[in-house]
Parts: structure tokens; C-alpha cells; sequence
């Protein structure tokens, strides 16, 4: 991997200053791109190439890409659902960033290109109940995706199937479902659920309130997938010859008022809770059907949610009591945190660092 260049676009974001970890603990060369100030970031790491560009722009793109061999694209302006349901044509802007990027990617004869897309682009008409049976990648047509969001996502899930079609760009694309875990934005409106409900009960508990507040009537169900889970799947997914969008997200679905549950378990607390119906709440239940990713990468996510959201509730419950906003991590080392547990054995997790001979493809 010494001999690749890689660039990945949202490196300053969640997932991207984790991917960007986990590439530089083996070795490959990294730059890093995000248009916020590095001291925004959420993790920065000095043995990456730390570049600030604005990849909405098509000369910034081509500056990123150039001599690149990979490109991972995790860049947008996204958010949780409070932030997509009011902020669509915000959400929708980011076409120019996987639009921009896959050109300057074709101008630089890019090997490989990889785009983060969203389970928003599922039809509401198939989440309108609380017990979805999981979504299968057959089930976005027809379109009729979130709007805004959504609309963005699939538009350049196209975008990235066209460019191989008439290009020959190799494009590999997942659809993230619901990714949490440390360095996630966890306050300001744009942090998503499992982050939103730390907070509240890590908040709870120190103010004697006793009391949180949920979005609708707790009973909407989802998965969340563990960070690393993401991190390895989307490496694994970028390094096979499977060009058609790929679920990527957890199987395991509950309840947020189950949610709730596992985080006032953690904390060693009960509060009494005060439902908003008016507030944001998404659809009615989604969850991810894992049978194609089982079927072609012989992997799938399985870190448990109630040991990802042990990690990601200390790690919440530090900055909060710390009284600080997000704060950039550089150089962060993950020598001596334990791992979380799994489902199933199928692969260590990118925080350990991987091994993957049990996996069938190359990981880049």
C-alpha cells in the first residue's frame, strides 16, 4: 500500500478522520481533505497529508486528485434528521462534490473511486412501519428517497454508475445506515440519534433533571452501525470487484425507546420521559437486509450495539464533562482500548488494527 496515494474527501467528518486512521496504521500515504479549518476537524492525524479545500469546486477537486490512486468520497453537508428535514437544498448542493470529484477522478485516471451514499435513499413507502423486515438494495426503485437528502445520494449513486459505464472509472458505492461511535458530532443540531440520546442522559444525570426529551413517540425503530464496522466494510467493499451499491449497515433493529434503554443501562439511571411529536422523527422503521453484502463480501457489521454505544457514551460523557464543544483528536492512539465485542467472529475491528485473510477481497 506504500506505493498508493490516497485521498479521502470529508477526512475533516466522523467517518472520514476514522478511515483516515485506519489507512495510516498501515502505512499508506493519506491526504486528507476537508474544507473546514483543521482546527474543526474531528480527528486530524500529522502523519496524513491535512489539505483544506472546498471539493464543491471543480479546480479544488482536480488539485485534491491529482497522482491519486484512490479516492473515497465521504464529503457532505449532512447532518441528522433535525438537520436533513430543514436544510434540503443545503443537502442537495453536495451533488457537486461527488459530481466534481468523479471528473477530476476521470481527468487523473483515478483507479478506484469510492462514493458514501445513505439508506435515505430507501422510499419512504417501504419504512412506514415500525416492523420493516430490512432493506433490500432492490428496494430504492422506484425512486422516491428522502427528500433533499435522499434525492442527493441516489442522483450520485447514478452519477457514480454512469461514470463506469461510459468511462470505465471503477466505482465502488455503500449505503451507510445510521454510523455512531466516538469523535461524532454530539451537540449543534447535527448529531443523529444515538449521539443525541448520550448526550441527553449523560446531561440528565449530572443536572439531577432526571427527565429527556425523545423525538416522536419512541416507538419509530432503526440499526446503527458501529464505526469500525463502517470503516471495515467500506474498505472491504472498495477493495472488491463489486460495482453495484452495497447495504452498510447493521441488522440488529430497536426501538429509540430501546435505545433509550441501553443508554440509561449504561449510565446506571432512569428518567422519565417527555415525547415531542412535533419534532423530526424520520421514518417509521428502517433496518438494513444484509443478505447481498453476506452473499458477495462473506462479511457483514456485528458489533453489538449496546458494546458500541458503551464506547461511545464514555467518550460523550468526557466531553461533556469536560465543557468543551468537539475538539479535533491528532495523533490519537487506540493502544489499549478494548475492542468491542461482535455477533460474530467474521474480522477483528479497524480499532485493533484488522487482520483480514478470513475476507475474500483485497482491502485498500
Amino acid at each position: 500500500m506504500v506505493d498508493e496515494r490516497i485521498v479521502v474527501a470529508g477526512a475533516g467528518g466522523f467517518i472520514g478522520g476514522h478511515l483516515v486512521r485506519s489507512l495510516l496504521d498501515e502505512q499508506a500515504p493519506v491526504v486528507a481533505i476537508d474544507m473546514k479549518p483543521l482546527d474543526e476537524w474531528h480527528q486530524r492525524d500529522s502523519r496524513a497529508e491535512n489539505r483544506r479545500l472546498d471539493v464543491s469546486d471543480l479546480d479544488a477537486c482536480r488539485e485534491a486528485v491529482a497522482g491519486a490512486t484512490r479516492v473515497f468520497n465521504l464529503a457532505a453537508d449532512m447532518g441528522g434528521m433535525g438537520f436533513i428535514e430543514n436544510n434540503k437544498a443545503l443537502c442537495m448542493l453536495s451533488v457537486l462534490i461527488n459530481t466534481h470529484l468523479l471528473m477530476a477522478a476521470r481527468e487523473h485516471q483515478v483507479e478506484r473511486y469510492f462514493f458514501a451514499s445513505s439508506a435515505c435513499v430507501y422510499p419512504d413507502y417501504r419504512q412506514d412501519t415500525p416492523d420493516n423486515p430490512g432493506l433490500r438494495e432492490a428496494d430504492a426503485y422506484p425512486a422516491m428517497p428522502e427528500d433533499g437528502y435522499g434525492w442527493e445520494k441516489l442522483f450520485s449513486e447514478r452519477m457514480c454508475r454512469h461514470f463506469g459505464e461510459d468511462f470505465g472509472l471503477a466505482t465502488r458505492v455503500a449505503r451507510y445506515h445510521n454510523v455512531y461511535g466516538p469523535h461524532g458530532t454530539w451537540t449543534g443540531g447535527r448529531e443523529k440519534a444515538p449521539a443525541a440520546i448520550c448526550r441527553k442522559v449523560v446531561e440528565a444525570k449530572r443536572s439531577g433533571a432526571r427527565e429527556i426529551e425523545i423525538w416522536g413517540d419512541g416507538e419509530q425503530t432503526r440499526s446503527f452501525m458501529y464505526v469500525d464496522d463502517c470503516v471495515l466494510g467500506t474498505r472491504v467493499l472498495t477493495g472488491s470487484e463489486i460495482d453495484e451499491p452495497l447495504n452498510l449497515g447493521s441488522s440488529e433493529m430497536v426501538t429509540i425507546n430501546e435505545l433509550v434503554d441501553i443508554v440509561e443501562e449504561i449510565a446506571g439511571v432512569r428518567l422519565v420521559r417527555s415525547y415531542n411529536l412535533d419534532a423530526p422523527k424520520g421514518v417509521r422503521g428502517r433496518s438494513s437486509d444484509n443478505t447481498l453484502i453476506s452473499e458477495r463480501l462473506g462479511w457483514e457489521p456485528s458489533i453489538t450495539l449496546r458494546d458500541g454505544l458503551e464506547r461511545t457514551y464514555a467518550w460523550i460523557h468526557d466531553e461533556v464533562a469536560g465543557g468543551s464543544a468537539p475538539r479535533p483528536r491528532v495523533e490519537a492512539s487506540v493502544s489499549g482500548v478494548r475492542a468491542p465485542r461482535r455477533r460474530r467472529s467474521t474480522a477483528t475491528s479497524p480499532g485493533s488494527f484488522i487482520k483480514l485473510r478470513v475476507l475474500p477481497w483485497r482491502v485498500w
